[in-house]
């Protein structure tokens, strides 16, 4: 058991330490970076900054202030919105990009229509806002990732004690300032893990700011690679994010450092909701319905459309291909990181070692990692070890061997199962804390052993944590684009990369199908998250947060 922990923690680690060996030697390779340095690290660094900023503030607007409403008042919607405002975390952020593209493009349905009811004949016969732009890449993203601060911030205000919200108002602070003094003060450390969440899948993305034209750094990485063919200036700019994503982790670590907030007495009672009728329900209903149509009703009504408009066209066999593969790889991707999840939560719970323990609980770290990183990390030991397998397979047989990893689908799901195997670990983990010790104490005092107490006893308690792992890994595998864009083989498409070449052609329709799918297929999960976060208890009470929701970097 000791062997096969220390070989998971070996292989979800060794992705960051070969960026950090590339980029510290230079992969032997020519030296570009005092070019990137001088003349692409800058500009990507400050857009990339920019973008974190802007994101950082509308989603923690969004996400604080339709939490506090659907929490604290009851108006036209609110019992839809607590679950409705979560909608939008079904939809990547490059399909929402390339919806908004085909809607507001110079060719999108809004323009074009414009054109054709004003006689205007070019862009330069009118004003209209560019949504290829930073403002636009902020709205847009801010649209889709508020959901990740409302869901903590939600949580929180439920079980934040209502006696200390009700002697505000009976010491006159009204709404508003109970809001301001008391609630978001005591919410603060989840909303510092929302943010940190959110601006993590900022850093990742690379569709959605590709198709809005914002050189971000992980578009650098991208094309240094792709189109520089440099493999040691790819790494080096990924080291560079993984500095952003550090400064992220410790940023909200100090931000909940010493700040916990207990309730005043035992109650479970939830707080009472005010009625808010006339123009403040209204008010209220307009500004929780908004980011849902931003984030989801927009989007799902383009990708609708365009699938039922263009079904012939866009099923076709390189969409079924793209299909078959996206469900072949997160299958494996589901297996392989619930293997790797098994084994570090069963050896934190049967090894004695302290050290060792603490270590199972590094390669959830890999989550906070971006996919871009860490396909640029396995490039390196994967191709040092399809090198060894050629050349041992050469001297045994005299024959040439193929690869197993590099330029193969397997590279892929290695990279997918690494990436998501925060969220089947934590699940798993999750799981087995459910499990009394006394269970396996009392199946060894039968003569049982370890062996057979995991697989008789453990392992049918552990059925629903085990489908809810395996389901979190497959839907985030169907969605994952930086990692699947550096690593496919060639003439190999997943639905999200088919997605991706369809839009950067700008067939925006006929990628509408699979985009939908993707989104359906997210749908689940997310219903599911609402469902175990922030249901009630039957007696009213609210339910505890399920850490296994979070990433393990940030539970």
């Amino acid at each position: 058991m000791r062997l096969s922990v220390l070989a998971v923690i070996a292989i979800a680690v060794t992705p960051i330490l070969a960026v950090l060996t590339v980029a510290l030697t230079g992969g032997g390779g020519e030296n570009v970076w005092p070019h990137l340095a001088a003349y692409v690290l800058p500009h990507a660094v400050r857009t990339t900054l920019l973008l974190m900023l802007g994101v950082a503030v509308l989603t923690l607007t969004i996400g604080a202030g339709t939490a506090w409403l659907v929490t604290m008042f009851r108006f036209p919607g609110s019992r839809f919105l607590t679950w409705a405002l979560l909608l939008p975390l079904a939809v990547p952020t490059y399909i929402v990009a390339f919806c908004y593209l085909e809607l507001f493009d110079y060719s999108g349905l809004i323009q074009t229509a414009l054109r054709a009811g004003f006689g205007w004949q070019n862009a330069g016969d009118y004003w209209f806002p560019d949504i290829r732009s930073l403002p636009g890449a902020i709205l847009l993203m801010s649209a889709v990732l508020y959901p990740y601060v409302y869901l903590t911030a939600r949580v929180s205000f439920q079980q934040q004690s209502v006696e200390m919200l009700e002697v505000s108002r009976t010491l006159g602070a009204g709404p508003a300032a109970t809001f301001w003094r008391i609630a978001l003060p005591l919410a603060r450390p989840a909303l510092a893990a929302g943010v940190a969440l959110a601006l993590m899948e900022t850093v990742n993305d690379i569709g959605a700011v590709e198709f809005l034209g914002v050189r971000t750094l992980t578009v650098a990485v991208y094309e240094t690679w792709l189109s520089r063919n440099s493999l040691s200036g790819a790494a080096q700019l990924a080291s560079v994010m993984l500095l952003f994503v550090l400064a992220l982790i410790f940023l909200e670590r100090g931000l909940r450092l010493g700040r916990r907030f207990h309730a005043l007495s035992n109650s479970s009672r939830p707080p009472v909701q005010a009625e808010l009728t006339g123009w403040r329900g209204v008010g209220a209903s307009i500004a929780c319905f908004a980011p849902v149509v931003l984030g989801f009703g927009l989007p799902g009504f383009i990708l609708l459309r365009s699938a039922i408009a263009y079904l012939d066209t866009a099923l076709d066999p390189d969409f079924l291909d793209a299909a078959s593969h996206s469900l072949m790889l997160s299958a494996l991707a589901a297996a392989v990181a619930l293997l790797f999840a098994l084994v570090l939560s069963y050896g934190r719970r049967m090894l004695s070692s302290q050290s060792l323990r603490t270590a199972a609980l590094i390669p959830a770290l890999a989550y906070a990692v971006p996919g871009t990183v860490l396909a640029i990390g396995l490039l390196a030991p994967l191709g040092a070890f399809d090198r060894w397998i050629m050349e041992t397979g050469r001297m045994i047989t005299g024959d040439a061997v193929m690869p197993f990893f590099t330029g193969t689908a397997a590279a892929l799901v290695l990279a997918y199962s690494i990436r998501f195997l925060a969220a089947a670990f934590g699940a798993v983990e999750t799981g087995f804390s459910k499990i009394s010790e006394n269970i396996d104490a009392a199946s060894r005092s039968l003569g049982a052993s370890a062996q057979a107490t995991l697989w008789r006893i453990q392992l049918p308690l552990l059925r629903p944590a085990l489908a809810a792992a395996a389901l979190l890994v497959f839907v985030e595998s169907m969605k994952e684009l930086p990692a699947t864009l550096l690593l496919r083989p060639f003439n190999f498409e997943t639905l999200a990369t088919h997605v991706f070449t369809l839009a950067s052609l700008y067939r925006y329709e006929e990628a509408g199908l699979a985009a939908l799918v993707i989104v359906l297929a997210s749908l689940l999960p997310v219903l599911i998250l609402h469902r175990v976060i922030v249901a009630r208890r039957a007696d009213g009470g609210i339910a505890p947060v399920d850490k296994s929701a979070l990433p393990a970097t940030l539970a």
